[in-house]
């Protein structure tokens, strides 16, 4: 696992959709790695750099993608967690906002502000923001409001009907499952009244 690169900055070019391409030289090796457009303009070339890095394995390759702090790097494997969000479509969520807009956003239940982001349509923006529900308060900018604490049941039902069920069934599902486990938060319903829906459930 490659976590962090620390060496001299040779290029920085613009590669598809506005992502960035640095290649950082360490001990004589080029190492390429995506970055946001924020970051590349904060290199310089021949400059030496610190980027935290996270390594994407594929099949048929082996990706960089790089960060300038630890707290950009954790939200991008959060947000990469999300059913529907790969590492360029976080990497993009990145580009267009900090970690603590992130946070805020989620804690507003603001999908709208993902769905802005090229490539997150709007079940997954609504996604984004069911499954890091809670997930983000370190990240929250001082003074933040938390989320609200008594609507996580019409959040579930929000969730699982711009997922195909129907509110019905859906809201039979959450009654279910707030009789036998109250107090849930948001990702927990939904994934507990996904279990008792089951693919049946959808339209």
């Amino acid at each position: 696992m490659i976590s962090s690169l620390r060496g001299t900055v040779v290029s920085a070019t613009t590669g598809s959709a506005g992502v960035q391409n640095a290649i950082v030289e360490v001990a004589g090796i080029g190492y390429a790695v995506a970055i946001t457009p924020e970051h590349a303009m904060s290199l310089r070339i021949g400059a030496e750099a610190l980027i935290h890095t996270a390594l994407i394995v594929r099949e048929d390759e082996l990706s960089l993608y790089g960060f300038a702090s630890r707290d950009e790097l954790e939200v991008f494997d959060l947000l990469r967690g999300v059913t529907g969000v790969g590492p360029k479509s976080a990497l993009g969520v990145l580009a267009a906002m900090a970690p603590d807009r992130i946070a805020s956003a989620v804690a507003a239940e603001d999908d709208a502000a993902f769905r802005k982001v090229s490539g997150i349509g709007p079940k997954t923006a609504k996604l984004i923001v069911v499954s890091l529900a809670g997930k983000l308060l370190a990240f929250s900018a001082p003074g933040s409001p938390p989320a609200g604490q008594g609507g996580a049941r019409v959040e579930a039902l929000a969730a699982l009907t711009s997922l195909g069920f129907p509110e019905r069934r859906a809201e039979e599902a959450l009654d279910e499952v707030l009789a036998g486990s109250p107090g849930k938060d948001v990702s927990s319903l939904v994934r507990l009244a996904l279990a008792a829906l089951g693919p049946a459930g959808v339209r």
